[in-house]
């Protein structure tokens, strides 16, 4: 069989021959009453097992991982602790029991890993082709590290005991690993459809320890996450998107990912989802993110550029049963408010603009506000402009549309190569079809428009009132 579709309960149908392994001395003759008592026995029973004695057949299950390389036998311990772990996340605490603190119980599953320099190099290399062994060995790996103990001091490290005279892998050397594994997934998957998905997950998982950040943004992994921030679905690419952003969350708290994330298409990403998404959970973690973000750098003025006031009213008009996502959208709603009235006169015209909310307010016709911004209306690629143009194509509003023909007139007249320009946009027909429009004002800024556009300003200037 393909052992990267190989699934748990496939593989746990198998039987192994563990009275072999004893003969053999691969195994104790305890391990074999523990194996038996275990094996081919319900999930409730199991977990009685686990309740009356968990560290015990964490210490047989790590042994065989560590001492056997046959395939079908390591794939059905790996199946038996994902089937436990999965079952009752918590017991992976029993990975760190007092008593197994002469174990290495990190040790085997970074090995299959292939990310550790090992004694045993022939070990390392007979799992690099084993999709199975590698995701569950990723997954139980990823649970067990976030279960390990805190210590006043700091984190304790791998279960180890200060008389301890083994030399353990560090928990350093664990973090570094997994996120070596990840980013390599995410960059190539060993698996077409669940490479990806397990890196993402695990990554969810890891990205609250420190280390792991600091080690995900210095080995380039956030540019790794932003392609998979995109509208979903399905449930299966939903699922993945939630991950996804989480791991975006967690990284909103750590600065030097902070400034990744400004200068990539993160926000705007991030507000395509929030405002195509009916998942909650994924709403509310969008939301969490954007509120992060708000205070930090150019984020607020970025935030308001793409129209996520807007937005975040819609949201907000929607009912939500997560109260930490209500709270949320009314802090985004005050930061959004705030960032606005802070933001200049030419800021504030430009999201007038890009919102189509066009009015007579006063910049419109004051001609400081127009000599002392008009090279911004060169930003990118003269967006300012491409956006009136727009509303003169879709708009039904008269008052927007009156607007709009005005500052294109205002732009012709303060430009030097105003009347260029807006020919080369192809501004002049859709002025034009308005100068037979049923509302005098659409008619009179229209045909001011068009003038300029022939004779320049100077000459139409007669017409401004």
């Amino acid at each position: 069989m393909d052992r990267a579709e190989l699934t748990t309960d496939q593989v746990l149908k198998r039987d192994i021959p563990w009275e072999t392994y004893m003969t053999t001395k691969l195994i104790t003759g305890t391990c074999l009453q523990l194996l038996r008592r275990y094996d081919n026995r319900s999930e409730s029973q199991r977990a009685v097992l686990l309740d009356d004695d968990g560290p015990a057949y964490v210490r047989v299950f790590v042994s065989i991982l560590r001492d056997i390389f046959k395939e079908e036998t390591v794939e059905y311990v790996l199946a038996l602790i994902d089937e436990m772990l999965t079952a009752n996340p918590k017991r992976a605490k029993l990975f760190h029991d007092k008593s197994l603190a002469n174990e290495d119980t990190y040790e085997p599953f970074l090995s299959f890993l292939c990310c550790l320099e090992a004694p045993r190099p022939q070990k390392r290399l007979l799992w690099k082709g084993n999709w199975f062994v590698q995701e569950k060995s990723c997954k139980i790996l990823a649970l067990i590290v976030s279960a390990r103990p805190k210590t006043q001091d700091g984190v304790l490290s791998n279960g180890e005991s200060s008389t301890s005279k083994k030399k353990f892998i560090t928990i350093d050397d664990v973090l570094r690993g997994l996120v070596e594994w990840l980013c390599a997934q995410l960059k190539k998957p060993s698996h077409p459809s669940r490479g990806i998905a397990i890196a993402i997950s695990c990554l969810a998982t890891l990205l609250k320890e420190p280390l792991v950040r600091s080690s995900f943004v210095q080995t380039d992994g956030v540019k790794l996450l932003i392609p998979l921030i995109s509208p979903a679905s399905t449930q299966q690419s939903i699922q993945l998107l939630y991950e996804t952003c989480l791991c975006v969350w967690l990284l909103s708290y750590y600065e030097p990912a902070i400034e990744y994330l400004a200068t990539s298409r993160t926000l705007p990403r991030l507000v395509e989802v929030v405002k195509s998404s009916t998942k909650e959970k994924v709403v509310r973690v969008v939301v969490l993110t954007l509120k992060n973000l708000l205070s930090k750098g150019a984020f607020g003025a970025q935030m308001v550029d793409l129209g996520l006031l807007q937005i975040v009213q819609s949201l907000k008009a929607q009912a939500w049963s997560d109260e930490d996502l209500l709270e949320a959208l009314n802090q985004l709603d005050e930061g959004l408010k705030d960032n606005i009235k802070k933001l200049s006169s030419f800021d504030k015209y430009k999201q007038e603009v890009l919102l189509g909310h066009l009015d007579w307010t006063p910049v419109h016709k004051d001609p400081m506000f127009w000599r002392d911004n008009i090279s911004n209306f060169e930003e990118n690629d003269f967006q300012i402009l491409r956006v009136l143009i727009t509303i003169l194509d879709t708009s039904t509003d008269p008052r927007a549309l009156a607007v709009a023909c005005f500052d294109l007139s205002q732009f012709i007249q303060y430009h030097p190569a105003g009347r260029v320009i807006v020919n080369d946009l192809k501004a002049k027909e859709r002025v034009m079809k308005l100068m037979n429009h049923e509302n005098a004002e659409v008619t009179k800024n229209s045909l001011l428009c068009i003038q300029r556009l022939f004779l320049g300003a100077k000459y139409a200037s007669f017409l401004q009132a």
